[in-house]
């Protein structure tokens, strides 16, 4: 385990709404938008936080940046308390929310960053380092002069996580960094956060509904509903834990008919090409071993569950009051 940079003990955050409760009477209803999270993550890590819209992804981002107070448990960020020392957590972090931006609508790119290093009291060398290595690998230099209200959102995207970058932040939050983008555009700014932790060892927490983004950058990831956690650890165990499939798709020298193997089922066959399901936590050595022994195979490939599918399944489970996995 290494050092932990971001810890959060039942954290929790309470709403207090009025909703109308006939033509003249409202009644006042308490809303738990975080119920009680607790986690821990690494410095230097890559950790993806995921649940549909509502489960409380950007509330815990709001707390962790100190733009809403906790109602209760405790949250340090390297060590800081963000609701009670924002400013001073501030040069620490980067934040980039997808719907929102933080550069200067008329100005262009080039003022908004000079206007960024200012607030952040950016040494003069320090901040032209980090320009020039931001402006290269997210591909800004033909927008510096372009104001931002002209920017696509791809490229205000980009310009965004350049801005959040340009004080050397240990922390990076990203919200939905990818929403709205193009393929080429979701590419470039997947490399270049890669490239980032890796060469600089920021550590990053990212939410996102893209599961490719997660899939393509983290090692970990959270699953957070209604306000609770629901799992916390590698990818490989949330396809297990949410009773995925893994596929077998095997190529045949001839069609034959749907192979029938202990452990599998058949569940496609194209001409010679047959697909075989089987369950995620089970090994794949057995039955390619069973199918290779009984059948004249030309080719093998496995295909992992659809991550998008498992996690459906398991809010499907918690919503039939399945137990948590935590």
């Amino acid at each position: 385990m290494g050092e932990a940079l971001i810890e959060v003990r039942d954290l929790e955050k309470v709403f207090h709404v009025r909703r109308r409760a006939g033509r003249w009477r409202r009644t006042r209803e308490e809303v738990r938008a975080v119920d009680g999270i607790s986690f821990t993550v690494d410095r230097g890590s890559m950790v993806g936080y995921i649940g549909p819209n509502g489960a409380g992804k950007s509330t815990t981002i709001k707390m962790l940046t100190g733009i809403l107070t906790p109602s209760g448990g405790r949250l340090r960020v390297a060590g800081i308390d963000p609701a009670r020392e924002r400013t001073r957590l501030a040069r620490r972090i980067g934040v980039v929310f997808g719907q929102r931006t933080t550069l200067w609508w008329d100005l262009p790119l080039r003022d908004s960053y000079a206007l960024v290093r200012r607030l952040y009291r950016v040494e003069e060398a320090r901040f032209r380092a980090n320009m020039e290595r931001c402006v290269e690998l997210l591909d800004l230099a033909e927008l510096l002069p372009v104001p931002v209200r002209q920017l696509s959102l791809g490229q205000r995207m980009r310009g965004d996580i350049a801005a959040a970058l340009l004080h050397d932040p240990e922390v990076l939050y990203l919200d939905e960094p990818t929403i709205g983008l193009d393929v080429i555009s979701k590419a470039k700014v997947r490399t270049f956060l890669r490239d980032l932790n890796k060469e600089l060892g920021t550590t990053v927490l990212l939410t996102t509904h893209d599961l490719s983004d997660i899939e393509q950058l983290c090692s970990r990831v959270m699953v957070i509903d209604h306000g609770r956690l629901m799992y916390d650890g590698g990818l490989a165990g949330l396809r297990e834990i949410g009773d995925g499939e893994r596929t077998l798709v095997v190529d045949l020298e001839r069609e034959l008919p749907p192979i029938e193997v202990p452990g599998a089922r058949t569940v496609r066959v194209e001409g010679p090409r047959q697909w075989l399901a089987f369950p995620a936590s089970a090994s794949a050595a057995p039955l390619v071993a069973a199918v290779a022994a009984g059948h004249p195979v030309a080719d093998l490939s496995l295909r992992e569950p659809d991550i998008e599918d498992v996690i459906a399944r398991m809010y499907v489970r918690g919503a039939a009051g399945a137990p948590e996995v935590v």
